[in-house]
C-alpha cells in the first residue's frame, strides 16, 4: 500500500444490515469502517429487508468519513446478484465478497459487476479497461475487499492475488471462524495452530501491498481477552482487527494507532532525509543510529496513516 492510499483501517466493526436501530446509531460511532453485512449476519427471510435497509441508509448519508462496504451474500447466487444491484445504487466505498477461493471466483465476480453497473478501482500499475478504472484518478471507484477463510483459499492464496488482469483487491479479511470450522483446528491457545496461516496471509498480503484485518474476537464481553489478541494482531503485522460490537473499538483504536514516540521518530526520519546533504543517501546516521531509506518508507507509511486518523 502506497502512503498516499495509507487508510485508517484500525477498527472495522461487521453490522447486520437487517438491523436499521443498529445502522442508524453506526453513524455516531469512532470506528474507521463499517461492514453491512448482508451475508452471515442477516437470516435468509431478511435478505430483501436488509438490502431495503441500506438503499434508505445510504440515501440518507451522514457515515462521514467513515469507510463503508458491503459484504454481499456467496458468490453466484441469487441473493448475491441482488446485492450487486443495491451496491451499484448505494455507491459505498468497497465490496467484500465472502469466501473467495480461486481466481474463478474474481473472474465471475469482475463479470457480475460489469453487468451490474459497478465501477471497480483497479490498481494503478495495470491499464484501464472497460468498466475497470484506475485507482487514483477516480476516486469514486468501488474498491473490493475479499474474505480469507476457506481451505482453498489458504492454499491457493498467492493466485487469487495474482489475479490482476481481473480484479485487483484492496484488502484481505481474515475468516477465523470459518478457517477452525473448515480445518478442525482449534482456535484456542492464543491461536497457536492458526498462527502459520495467518502469517502466511499478512505476508503475502504485504507482497502485493494491500491491507489485511484480522479475524473476529467472539466473546465481546471478555475485554482483556480481546485487547490481548489485538496486541498480538498488531505485533503479526496486521493492519486493523474485524469487530462484532461497538464496544470493541476503542481498545482496537488505542492498540492500532502509532504511539507519540513513534510519530515523533518518524517525522525526524523524514525531516533527515529532507536535508539536501541526504538527498541520495542510502543510510543517515540518525542520533546516533543507523537508519536507511526502508526506515523512511515506513516512516512515511506510518504519518500517513496518522494524518488520515486525524482527519
Amino acid at each position: 500500500m502506497s502512503t498516499d492510499q495509507a487508510r485508517p483501517r484500525r477498527s472495522v466493526l461487521y453490522l447486520p444490515a437487517s438491523n436499521p436501530r443498529a445502522i442508524e446509531k453506526s453513524r455516531d460511532l469512532e470506528c474507521d469502517t463499517i461492514v453491512f453485512d448482508l451475508e452471515d449476519a442477516v437470516a435468509p427471510a431478511a435478505k430483501d429487508e436488509a438490502r431495503k435497509n441500506l438503499l434508505a441508509a445510504f440515501q440518507a448519508a451522514g457515515f462521514g468519513t467513515r469507510e463503508t462496504v458491503i459484504r454481499t451474500n456467496a458468490i453466484g447466487s441469487d441473493d448475491y446478484l441482488n446485492d450487486l444491484q443495491t451496491i451499484a445504487t448505494c455507491a459505498p466505498d468497497a465490496v467484500l465478497l465472502p469466501k473467495v477461493s480461486c481466481p474463478t471466483d474474481l473472474i465471475a465476480f469482475a463479470r457480475d459487476a460489469r453487468q451490474a453497473g459497478l465501477k471497480l478501482v483497479r490498481s494503478a500499475a495495470t491499464e484501464s479497461d472497460g468498466d475497470i478504472v484506475p485507482s487514483g484518478q477516480i476516486p469514486s471507484g468501488l474498491a473490493v475487499w475479499a474474505m480469507i477463510e476457506t481451505v482453498a483459499a489458504l492454499t491457493g492464496l498467492h493466485q487469487i492475488l495474482e489475479a490482476h488482469s481481473v480484479v485487483a483487491l484492496d484488502c484481505l479479511v481474515v475468516g477465523t471462524n470459518d478457517i477452525a470450522k473448515e480445518t478442525g483446528v482449534s482456535p484456542g491457545n492464543q491461536r497457536l495452530y492458526l498462527m502459520p496461516w495467518l502469517m502466511g496471509i499478512v505476508l503475502a498480503a504485504k507482497q502485493h501491498q494491500i491491507s489485511v484485518l484480522d479475524g473476529v474476537w467472539n466473546d465481546f464481553r471478555d475485554t482483556r481477552g480481546f485487547e490481548a489478541e489485538t496486541m498480538q494482531s498488531l505485533a503479526m503485522g496486521f493492519d486493523g482487527k474485524t469487530l462484532i460490537h461497538p464496544s470493541q473499538i476503542e481498545p482496537s483504536n488505542r492498540i492500532f494507532s502509532p504511539s507519540a514516540q513513534a510519530i515523533q521518530e518518524a517525522q525526524e526520519i523524514v525531516a533527515a532525509f529532507s536535508l539536501p546533504e541526504h538527498h541520495r543517501a542510502g543510510v543517515i546516521n540518525l542520533n546516533g543510529r543507523m537508519v536507511e531509506r526502508l526506515h523512511l518508507e515506513q516512516a512515511q507509511r506510518l504519518l500517513a496513516i496518522h494524518q488520515g486518523i486525524c482527519a
